[in-house]
C-alpha cells in the first residue's frame, strides 16, 4: 500500500511540475496554436453541420466552412481598418486646425486665469501660471513620448511576429479542423470507460461552456455598440457610425475599453473650451465602463452557468496573470474546475 502511494504521490508531483512548467514556459509561445484548438473546437459542429446537411465528406466540409469563416474575419478586418485608417487621414488633415484651437483655447485659459487673479498677490499669480505652464508642459511631453520614433518603431517590429503568427494561427487552424475527430479518438484511447465518460461529460459541458461565453461576449459588445451609437448620435451625428464601430472594436481591451477613444476625446472638448460636449462625452464614456463591468459578468455568469463573483473573481485573476488573454482564459479555467468536480475527477468531498 505504502509503495503504492509513494508511486501514485510521485506521479501527481510529476503531472503537477510538467503542468506548472508548461503553464509558465510553454503555453506563452503556444498561444496561437492553442487559440487555434479552441477555434477548430468551436467551428466543429458548423463542420458536421455541413457534412451531414450535404453528404460531404470530412475534408470538403471543413475546407468549404474554414473558406467562409476566413472570408468573414477578412470582410470585418477589412471594414474595419479602411474605416479606421479613413479617420485617421481625415484627423490628419484637421490636425493643423485642431491645433491652432488648442493655441487659442490655452491663449484663452491664460488670459481667464489673469483676470480671475488679478487681484491677488503676485506671488499666488507666479505659482498659479507656473502650474499651468507645468501641466501643459507634462501633457505635451506625454504626448510626445506616446508618439516617439522608438514606440512607433518597436510597434512596428511587433508587425511581423503578429503576421508569423496569424499565419500560424490559420495553418493550424485547417489541421486542426481536419484532423480533429482522429485527435478525439487518440485522446479517448488512453483513458478507461468510466474515465472516458467523465471526460465526455467535460467536453460536452465546456462545449456548452464555451458557446455560451462568445455569446455573452456577443450581447454585451452589442449592447456597448447600442448605447454608444444612441449617445454619439444626440452628441454629435456627424461621427456617430464610424465612432461607435471604432468604440466596439476596442471595447474588446479589458479595464479600459471606449475610454481609449473617449476620454481624449472628451479631454480634447475641455481644453478647447467646448465643456459641455466635454462633459457629454465623459458621461458617455462612464456609462459604457458601468455596463461593461457591471452587465458582463452577470451575462457572462447566466450565460456559462457561473454566478457574477466566480465569473468576476475568474476574469480579474486572468487578466493579472497572462494579460488581456486572461481575460477569457480565467473564466475558463473556473469552469474547467467545477466542471471537473461535477464530473468526479475532482473530488473535495472532505471536512475540516
Amino acid at each position: 500500500m505504502t509503495k503504492r502511494l509513494t508511486k501514485k504521490t510521485l506521479i501527481i508531483i510529476v503531472t503537477v511540475v510538467i503542468a506548472v512548467a508548461a503553464l509558465f514556459f510553454i503555453l506563452p509561445v503556444s498561444i496561437p496554436l492553442i487559440l487555434a484548438l479552441l477555434t477548430a473546437l468551436i467551428i466543429d459542429p458548423l463542420v458536421k453541420l455541413v457534412e451531414h446537411r450535404f453528404k460531404w465528406k470530412r475534408k470538403l466540409s471543413v475546407i468549404s466552412v474554414f473558406i467562409f469563416v476566413v472570408l468573414i474575419v477578412a470582410g470585418g478586418v477589412y471594414f474595419s481598418v479602411t474605416s479606421l485608417i479613413g479617420r485617421i487621414i481625415q484627423f490628419t488633415k484637421d490636425a493643423p486646425d485642431y491645433l491652432n484651437t488648442l493655441s487659442i483655447a490655452w491663449i484663452d485659459v491664460q488670459e481667464k486665469v489673469f483676470t480671475y487673479t488679478s487681484g491677488l498677490p503676485s506671488d499666488i499669480v507666479s505659482a498659479t501660471q507656473e502650474q499651468l505652464t507645468a501641466a501643459l508642459t507634462s501633457f505635451k511631453d506625454s504626448l510626445l513620448e506616446l508618439l516617439s520614433y522608438e514606440k512607433i518603431i518597436a510597434l512596428a517590429s511587433e508587425i511581423p511576429n503578429f503576421l508569423v503568427s496569424f499565419i500560424v494561427f490559420l495553418i493550424a487552424l485547417f489541421l486542426f479542423m481536419l484532423e480533429l475527430p482522429q485527435l478525439k479518438q487518440r485522446v479517448y484511447n488512453r483513458f478507461t470507460d468510466r474515465t472516458a465518460e467523465k471526460v465526455k461529460y467535460m467536453t460536452t459541458k465546456l462545449n456548452a461552456t464555451v458557446k455560451g461565453f462568445l455569446k455573452a461576449q456577443l450581447l454585451v459588445s452589442f449592447i456597448i455598440l447600442a448605447v454608444a451609437f444612441v449617445g454619439l448620435l444626440l452628441i454629435v451625428p456627424k461621427y456617430a457610425v464610424v465612432m461607435a464601430i471604432i468604440i466596439w472594436i476596442i471595447d474588446v481591451i479589458p479595464i479600459l475599453g471606449s475610454i481609449i477613444v473617449l476620454a481624449p476625446w472628451a479631454l480634447y472638448e475641455f481644453v478647447s473650451g467646448d465643456v459641455a460636449m466635454g462633459t457629454k462625452l465623459s458621461i458617455l464614456a462612464a456609462v459604457l465602463l458601468i455596463i461593461r463591468r457591471t452587465v458582463e459578468p452577470k451575462v457572462m455568469g447566466s450565460q456559462i452557468g457561473l454566478s457574477p463573483l466566480p465569473t468576476l473573481i475568474g476574469m480579474f485573476i486572468g487578466l493579472k496573470l497572462f494579460g488581456v488573454l486572461g481575460f477569457f482564459i480565467g473564466p475558463m479555467v473556473v469552469i474547467l474546475f467545477t466542471t471537473a468536480i461535477e464530473a468526479g475527477i475532482i473530488k473535495l468531498n472532505y471536512k475540516i
